[in-house]
């Protein structure tokens, strides 16, 4: 018993006080028996003798079965208690005849194991079917429905045990970082999203109106108080958190809202120990990715999860511009002198090729096309800031900060930014701050990568976009 309610047979879960069911994927380690399920339904097949169902739930797929009493025979009838069982097994088979697809039902029956069967090798019984939310007839989507279509019924786009896995190995790939961080002494901070001034450049902010102090900023990133949380002696912090841009991009890999990974850290003598920290976090999420989901990527994706050697590649940015021209034959066309699209998949694929490695660290960006806020060097006037590269696209800019404020404000109005429109920024140098640095790096972007798909939109739980507001 538990909280007063029988528990279902096999390994307690947490759902059982409610469902008393057993997840699909727990059955095999079950004898034959009674057992109580529930999904939805994937497809029927109603042949005269013998009906099967396809049960899904979250955890794997099963088969049900069911003899079919088409009618009460003469014999049946005549008998009170015949007449009873036929009447309710003929009941039983015309509910399963007329069970749309995706409806949710929840069936007790009788286990039985059998390798004949080919889903799973064992299959149910069917005793009793309650439909606890029954489905339109005709589904809006297919599996040959454009991307879009698939968004507008995300729901049920999220029913395809492909789409599913993505965000259980979202799952284990932020468990594992969240570990990772803890084990090394990380503080998990929760920062703000409505922001009186912008984090980052004004071009691509959402604002409102925030009753009687003006205008409010969505947050594009939180630069701010993950700095601010450097000067109050927290040492190393992290956040996975969403963000936004008001960018009208319409690429594969831009949104307007997605989920930001963050991390900062006190005391470095150098961007390199930002860049360490990461490739150290990377390879551990990864390795537990492949741990936990490698078989199943394997299946459904047809990708090998590869666990990155360490230390990554590191290249600056000059001597990649050499690498793509000289090596590659392509020129990058861009006048500001940082890569675009195709130059990163091009030292990408170079790097691949030479170094057998999926990620690659450019490094030391002109401050012309970096924020007021990464530190400069006071030698070459590049920034001490990286770009990391994975499978041809960038997923993190990262640097160590200006924590000089003379020189911060320099910086700014190099920029041509206004000291008092970051005069709340400005206030966390003024009472002592140590070196520091960190990174931000897209949650759906790595996903995308990883598993090889080719939008955000795939990796995204529900994407906003310009023009994606619902569901």
């Amino acid at each position: 018993m538990h909280d007063g309610l029988p528990v279902s047979r096999g390994t307690p879960r947490y759902d059982c006080p409610v469902t008393h069911r057993t997840l699909i994927k727990d059955l095999s380690a079950l004898p034959d028996g009674p057992v109580t399920v529930a999904g939805w339904v994937e497809t029927v097949r109603d042949q005269k003798k013998v009906q099967f169902v396809v049960l899904r739930d979250e955890s794997g797929a099963l088969q049900l079965v069911n003899p079919a009493t088409r009618e009460i025979s003469p014999e049946a009838a005549s008998d009170t208690e015949g007449a009873a069982a036929a009447a309710s097994a003929l009941a039983l088979t015309e509910s399963i005849s007329g069970l749309s697809l995706g409806t949710f039902i929840t069936v007790t029956g009788g286990l039985k194991h059998d390798e004949r069967v080919k889903l799973g090798g064992l299959e149910v019984k069917v005793g009793t079917l309650d439909v606890a939310g029954a489905s339109l007839p005709e589904a809006p989507i297919a599996a040959d429905s454009s991307l879009d279509k698939r968004l507008d019924y995300r729901w049920l786009d999220l029913r395809q045990p492909k789409n599913a896995l993505i965000f259980r190995i979202q799952t284990t790939l932020e468990h594992a970082w969240r570990t990772w961080w803890v084990d090394n002494g990380f503080v998990e901070i929760h920062t703000p999203k409505l922001m009186e001034s912008p984090s980052e450049s004004r071009a691509e902010l959402f604002q409102l109106d925030y009753f009687d102090l003006g205008t409010a900023y969505l947050a594009q990133s939180p630069q701010h108080f993950k700095q601010m949380a450097q000067a109050a002696g927290f040492g190393k912090v992290f956040e996975i958190s969403p963000v936004f841009r008001a960018d009208p991009s319409f690429t594969s890999r831009h949104a307007t809202e997605f989920m930001s990974v963050d991390a900062e850290i006190s005391w470095i003598d150098s961007y390199t120990d930002v860049i360490d920290m990461q490739e150290q976090l990377l390879a551990a999420g990864l390795a537990a990715v492949k741990a936990k989901h490698g078989d199943e990527i394997r299946e459904l994706f047809g990708i090998e999860v590869e666990v990155p050697a360490i230390p990554f590649p590191r290249i600056p940015l000059a001597e990649v511009h050499e690498i793509l021209k000289n090596e590659r034959g392509y020129t990058v066309p861009r006048e500001d002198g940082d890569l675009d699209p195709e130059g990163e998949r091009q030292i990408s694929a170079y790097v691949k090729e030479k170094y057998g490695h999926d990620f690659v660290f450019v490094t030391d960006y002109p401050a012309s096309i970096r924020p007021y806020y990464h530190m400069r060097d006071a030698e070459t006037g590049l920034t001490k800031s990286y770009d990391l590269i994975y499978n041809g696209t960038e997923i993190t800019t990262g640097a160590q900060r200006e924590h000089r404020i003379d020189e911060l404000l320099a910086n700014a109005k190099d920029k041509g930014l206004d000291p008092a429109g970051i005069g709340e920024y400005l206030e966390f140098f003024k009472y002592g701050i140590p070196p520091h640095g960190g990174f931000g790096m897209g949650l759906a972007r790595v996903l995308m990568l990883l598993l090889g798909e080719s939008s955000i939109r795939e990796t995204t739980l529900l994407f906003r976009g310009p023009t994606r507001l619902a569901p």
